[in-house]
């Protein structure tokens, strides 16, 4: 069998240093509360036609919420990459040239 272990508990003593340390820290970081609007459950409606209306209203309005979460690059950053697919889109294309006319010419040797 195994051996118990010792715990050893450490308690915690509060000084007056760590005190007002802990009190000017909470008070730095108290944010103003924003009132917070009760959500409404709307009803569901029985008609199968409203039932539809109503699915496509509650996909829009959740797609609405995400895309203000999304965190949009700014225009320097869109135009960089944008050059950066371009510069790669022509490396690719110049490098797929070049192999495709070594392989003809290899293909041309090995056929004659």
């Amino acid at each position: 069998m195994a051996e118990p272990k010792n715990v050893t508990r450490i308690k915690a003593t509060d000084t007056a240093s760590s005190k007002t340390a802990v009190t000017n820290v909470a008070k730095a970081k108290k944010l103003p509360k924003k009132s917070a609007k009760p959500y409404k459950e709307a009803k569901e409606p029985t008609n199968w036609f409203t039932k539809a209306l109503f699915g496509i209203g509650r996909y829009f309005k959740g797609a609405w919420i995400e895309l203000k979460q999304v965190r949009w690059p700014t225009r320097k950053a869109t135009w960089g990459l944008t050059l950066a697919v371009i510069l790669f889109s022509v490396f690719f294309v110049v490098l797929i040239l070049l192999l495709d006319a070594f392989f003809k010419y290899i293909f041309e040797l090995m056929i004659k």
